[in-house]
């Protein structure tokens, strides 16, 4: 918390700066501090920005599917309802999908939800996680193989296109195909036609082709690690996950969600988590996006006893993690108030601050702040902070940045 401030009129201000603030709210700050009490940001302020009414919840939370009606992606927040407006208009058609998004983002979820409200729901679902076989082996799973045609294969054996055949088949993790493979799934799709290896015949196939990456596939194909041809093919419809960040009043929702099915499997009461570990929840910045809450709400339930449960009950990355915030935000108000520190530099370095708390990346970055990347951009080139693009770090993912000057990230 944040204590020994007032405002420069003389009244104090109680609020709770715990959390990562909008840049405009932290400006609009900025002129009411002066030694004698700040605590922080109202709980108004928070419970309207990242708590969803019960109204709110029961409108277009989650996303059904026509097969099977059960819950497959949760979220109330504008980039969810979008997301799902666009999952309800590309599920119907038969056009290849390509799925992008950070890891934990939900991609195989949304796959799921498409091929569920797809005429193709009766038939199979086959996913492959392209990462996960070996670059001997990924063409005789994909393709299938003839006896014979080497060392253990014993059998004739059919490949995922046949048993999705009729259905719908995911590629996760596309981007790790080698070029071989790039180059026989291409002609598959182009064919609709799959030939085992060893075999001299091709076998007609009917498969609608899902795939989804967490890396920049235009990147990859301009480095020439991924075939053009292909990716044009793959992406007729792009479609992005957002990251947990991004989702202002989704993680409430979600954390609700995952207590009562974790609960149920179980077989114990749903518990509650106390307000305090609820406010630590909803301003942590989730690197590991759903995928993390899941694993924290799991870790959670397995401390805990009894109805309610508590910080204590938290990894501690997330205590450590509300704790810098909070510390860096006492840093920048001493800072402004007793140094004489220009708002502009204030400003500055609340920018970097947050940057840096998200690991460098800017669209998490970006959303915290509340602008946009392109501003974000701006705001760094004028710093002088250089932008790096990395590729392949699931951990990032995403725009990072290195200081030409003295600021490094």
């Amino acid at each position: 918390m944040l204590q020994g401030f007032e405002s420069r009129d003389g009244h104090s201000n109680q609020a709770e700066i715990t959390r990562i603030l909008p840049l405009k709210e932290f400006v609009d700050l900025m002129p009411l501090a002066t030694p004698t009490a700040i605590d922080g940001w109202t709980n108004d302020l928070v419970s309207a920005k990242t708590r969803p009414s019960a109204k709110a919840l029961a409108q277009d939370a989650i996303l059904f599917t026509n097969h099977s009606r059960t819950p497959t992606l949760v979220g109330q927040s504008p980039v969810m309802r979008k997301l799902f407006s666009v999952i309800e208009r590309v599920a119907p058609t038969d056009a290849s999908v390509l799925i992008t998004g950070a890891t934990g983002t939900g991609k195989e979820l949304a796959a799921r939800a498409i091929h569920n409200m797809s005429p193709r729901c009766d038939a199979a679902f086959v996913d492959i996680n392209c990462s996960a076989i070996p670059e001997t082996l990924i063409e005789a799973e994909l393709f299938g193989h003839q006896r014979g045609t080497f060392t253990g294969a014993h059998e004739n054996r059919s490949g995922l296109f046949e048993k999705a055949s009729g259905g719908t088949l995911f590629l996760d993790e596309v981007d790790a195909l080698n070029l071989s493979a790039q180059a026989k799934l291409l002609r598959v799709l182009q064919e609709r036609t799959v030939r085992r290896i060893g075999a001299r015949a091709n076998i007609a196939i009917d498969v609608r082709i899902i795939s989804a990456t967490n890396c920049d596939l235009a990147q990859a194909v301009a480095s020439g690690r991924f075939r053009p041809d292909l990716y044009y093919r793959l992406r007729v419809l792009p479609l992005h996950l957002p990251e947990l960040c991004t989702r202002s009043g989704d993680v409430s929702l979600l954390v609700e969600h995952f207590l009562r099915i974790k609960s149920e499997r179980q077989g114990r009461p749903v518990p509650r988590f106390s307000s305090e570990a609820m406010k630590t929840l909803n301003e942590y910045p989730w690197p590991g996006n759903v995928r993390e809450l899941e694993n924290v709400i799991e870790y959670a339930l397995a401390l805990g006893n009894g109805e309610e449960l508590g910080v204590d009950d938290l990894p501690l990355e997330l205590i450590q993690s509300r704790g810098q915030a909070a510390s860096d935000l006492r840093e920048l108000l001493q800072a402004y108030m007793t140094d004489a520190v220009p708002l502009a530099e204030i400003e500055k370095r609340y920018i970097l601050s947050v940057l840096q708390q998200f690991g460098g990346n800017q669209v998490r970055a970006a959303a915290a702040l509340g602008i946009d990347r392109s501003k974000l951009y701006r705001r760094l080139r004028q710093y002088g902070v250089k932008a790096v693009k990395f590729l392949q770090e699931e951990e990032l993912d995403g725009l990072q940045f290195r200081g030409t000057k003295t600021h490094v990230i």
